[in-house]
């Protein structure tokens, strides 16, 4: 795939960053999802053809529990861990693997959907935001990892931990850095990124759910789009104000994939059994007024992300379509954005996540395979698989010619340069 089919996702990543705080290089993956926060990576020339026993290990270096994913920025890889009863934050060289630092964040997070922080860190301006499992936000200094400052949104808020965790990753929008807490009257709420102070919160009282927020632009203005655990909510992201809500429960409350941009909608997928919607946002009045452009939903859905964030490329979603009500049937399938037709399905693909770069998704399973698909809507073409860790949840994060991954033990890095 080329640049140029990619810049109109750029495009609208520029207008984003007039209120966002400046991130690292184009290199870099320095939050949740990537630079854009879409799972999409503009670097080229990886590899083309996968070897038998996949690409180079470059390093492995002891990490911990959990299921945060890895951050990179600043030739350093950051990511959280449980090990020895602390939640940490640890930070590797991201050439050799050799620790820079750790820093203690919280005790030992235990719950019954796996024990450990979640949330992924985002890297910005020379500071490090991190949410542990139990919903603590805290800011540390990326070269040292001195410690800023740290507050328990979710106790400050009067919320209740999620059932299976404090899930968001946070984000960075101006001067603020906003979690999803999920409280009576704090639905989303923004922390000054250099006090630690609560600068707004977003009224309403959904529960938290399991997806990050993101800002894109719907309707001709940024907007913060958050997925809670009961609607899809639009924000505005420097006030906090409610712009408008769309109901989407599921069960358990397990709304995790973060929304994206179709042409100016929004979409939205869920799994229980649950499905997709692509929504259109207009201006009506002084409010705004929602319409379903169109909706898959039930046991026939075309996607369901169970946890899985879907890439959107050239008009194709790609994405994880797990059947049933969190059973171990997942498809890997490929769905026209604009209309939700099912274009191909891979059935049986397996539990994973993935990452898009230089016309190929990177997929980790939870098998703990290392697996690459070419990304077209002509079919499915696996072009290599390979197992190279245990069990892990993480998407691959991409930097420089080098894939980064995590199980429940190690944080490894490979070499995906073509050769």
């Amino acid at each position: 795939m080329s640049m140029s089919q990619i810049h109109p996702r750029l495009a609208i990543f520029a207008a984003m960053i007039a209120c966002c705080a400046s991130f690292v290089t184009a290199a870099d993956w320095p939050q949740f999802l990537g630079p854009t926060r879409n799972g999409i990576s503009t670097e080229t020339g990886l590899i083309k053809t996968w070897p038998t026993d996949g690409p180079p290990e470059v390093w492995r270096q002891v990490g911990g529990g959990g299921m945060s994913g890895v951050a990179i920025a600043d030739g350093q890889a950051i990511t959280l861990v449980q090990r020895d009863d602390k939640q940490l934050a640890v930070a590797l060289d991201a050439q050799t693997g050799k620790t820079k630092w750790e820093t203690e964040l919280a005790p030992f997070y235990k719950n019954q959907m796996g024990n450990g922080p979640r949330g992924t860190p985002a890297v910005a301006d020379g500071s490090v935001y991190v949410f542990t499992g139990e919903g603590i936000l805290a800011a540390l200094n990326a070269k040292t990892g001195a410690l800023d400052w740290k507050t328990n949104a979710v106790k400050q808020n009067g919320g209740r931990v999620a059932d299976y965790g404090m899930a968001c990753s946070p984000l960075v929008v101006g001067d603020n850095v906003i979690v999803t807490v999920g409280a009576e009257g704090a639905t989303v709420v923004a922390y000054n990124r250099k006090s630690g102070d609560v600068a707004w919160k977003s009224l309403g009282s959904d529960p938290a759910g399991y997806s990050s927020p993101t800002v894109l632009t719907v309707a001709g203005k940024q907007q913060l789009i958050a997925f809670t655990g009961a609607s899809a909510i639009g924000v505005e992201p420097l006030s906090g104000k409610l712009l408008w809500k769309h109901p989407y429960k599921t069960a358990y409350e397990c709304n995790i994939a973060t929304p994206l941009l179709v042409d100016g909608d929004v979409f939205i997928s869920s799994g229980e059994n649950h499905g997709s919607v692509l929504l259109n946002i207009k201006p009506s009045g002084k409010s705004f007024a929602i319409s379903e452009v169109w909706a898959s939903n039930g046991g026939g859905a075309v996607m369901r992300n169970e946890w899985q964030t879907s890439v959107l490329l050239d008009g194709y979603f790609y994405g994880l379509d797990n059947v049933g009500s969190a059973g171990p049937v997942t498809n890997l399938v490929c769905v026209e954005a604009r209309t939700g037709k099912g274009v191909w399905r891979k059935p049986r693909f397996g539990k994973s996540n993935l990452t898009y770069a230089d016309g190929k998704l990177f997929l980790t399973t939870m098998k703990g395979e290392l697996v690459v698909v070419a990304a077209s809507p002509k079919g499915f073409d696996e072009l290599g698989r390979v197992k190279v860790m245990g069990m892990t949840r993480q998407a691959p994060a991409l930097a420089n010619g080098r894939i980064y991954v995590r199980d429940e033990k190690d944080i490894i890095c490979f070499d995906v340069r073509a050769k």
